[in-house]
């Protein structure tokens, strides 16, 4: 078993951990507890925004202050439960996966799910069905080791070149690109932004996205959420970062200098919550995530509190659908 085998397979019983209730770090919760599990609205998907919904879903009240909102993580157990009837599911593991479970609970009208979290828009905007509402402001940078020899620098051509597998060292060291899971938003964001459409065959796939434990040579470097960084360097969320530290981008720093996230930063993006397009008349749904009054985005004190930027009047807008 390699070292970044064994990395993940520690964040993974991190997790599971968490899921038992252990106690890592001062962080949320990680899914809804038992008692309040079944709230109105259930959602699932992205890695990135998993922690900030645990937020929101602690603080977004209905009229007579029950919580609203219930958001599974994007790993854990198995299975989740997400209704009191039935309802018992494949845990979906980022922005694609839980898009996909979505979109199947409308095509069988199971009614399991009502929203799901997405760090990017859709890949098909020629259809209706679902509608991307967007809630925050993030960014991607990359990571390297805080004790490695690369450049804590790199421009967009040369992180291309880096995951095409053209350019394979830097200032002497040895180049090990290294790539979330296949249904991860920020891996699809990252490629998109820097203009690969294939990565080469020497970067290594598959990892949980947001975790800098599978840095474990001078060489390697991963896409990152900034907003997960900063709010795991917090202590708002349990700190995966291990020795990873954030890279810049043609000069540009991902954060300004009193960490918040830096709007100039060439790789930003919107974060979601996604929504069958049918249901946006639901009351629920409506007061909860649509337009800049709603209740999700005028919790912009959670919001920043987990590293996200504001979208002002942007937020909550329903004018983005599609499709996977």
């Amino acid at each position: 078993m390699n070292v970044k085998s064994r990395a993940r397979i520690g964040a993974a019983l991190g997790v599971a951990a968490l899921g038992l209730g252990v106690a890592l770090a001062p962080a949320a919760q990680a899914d809804p507890n038992p008692i309040t599990q079944y709230r109105t609205l259930a959602g699932v998907g992205s890695d990135t925004t998993q922690d900030v919904l645990n937020g929101l879903g602690n603080v977004v009240t209905n009229a007579i202050g029950q919580k609203i909102i219930a958001s599974w993580n994007a790993t854990g157990t198995a299975t989740v439960k997400t209704k009191a009837t039935g309802c018992v599911i494949n845990r979906p593991n980022g922005s694609s996966a839980g898009i996909d479970a979505l979109r199947n609970a409308v095509d069988t009208s199971s009614g399991c799910l009502d929203f799901a979290r997405s760090s990017r828009g859709p890949a098909d905007v020629s259809t209706t069905d679902l509608t991307w509402i967007p809630f925050a402001k993030d960014a991607v940078s990359w990571v390297k080791r805080s004790d490695s020899a690369l450049p804590s620098d790199l421009t967009a051509a040369q992180l291309k070149g880096i995951y095409e597998c053209t350019t394979t060292s830097l200032n002497g060291v040895a180049l090990t690109p290294i790539l979330p899971q296949a249904n991860s938003g920020t891996r699809q964001f990252f490629l998109s932004s820097i203009g690969v459409t294939a990565p080469g065959a020497c970067v290594q796939q598959g990892v949980q996205e947001n975790d800098g434990t599978v840095l474990d040579t001078a060489g390697d470097i991963a896409p990152y959420s900034v907003a997960q960084y900063t709010a795991q360097e917090k202590g708002v969320v349990t700190d995966r970062r291990g020795a990873a530290v954030l890279g810049s981008v043609g000069s540009v720093a991902p954060r300004n200098a009193d960490k918040t996230l830096n709007l100039s930063f060439p790789f930003t993006r919107d974060v979601y919550n996604v929504v069958p397009t049918a249901k946006l008349t639901n009351a629920t749904i409506a007061s909860t995530f649509v337009g800049s009054t709603s209740k999700v985005c005028a919790a912009g004190t959670t919001i920043a509190n987990y590293g996200f930027g504001a979208l002002g009047t942007a937020c909550g807008a329903t004018t983005l659908k599609g499709e996977r």
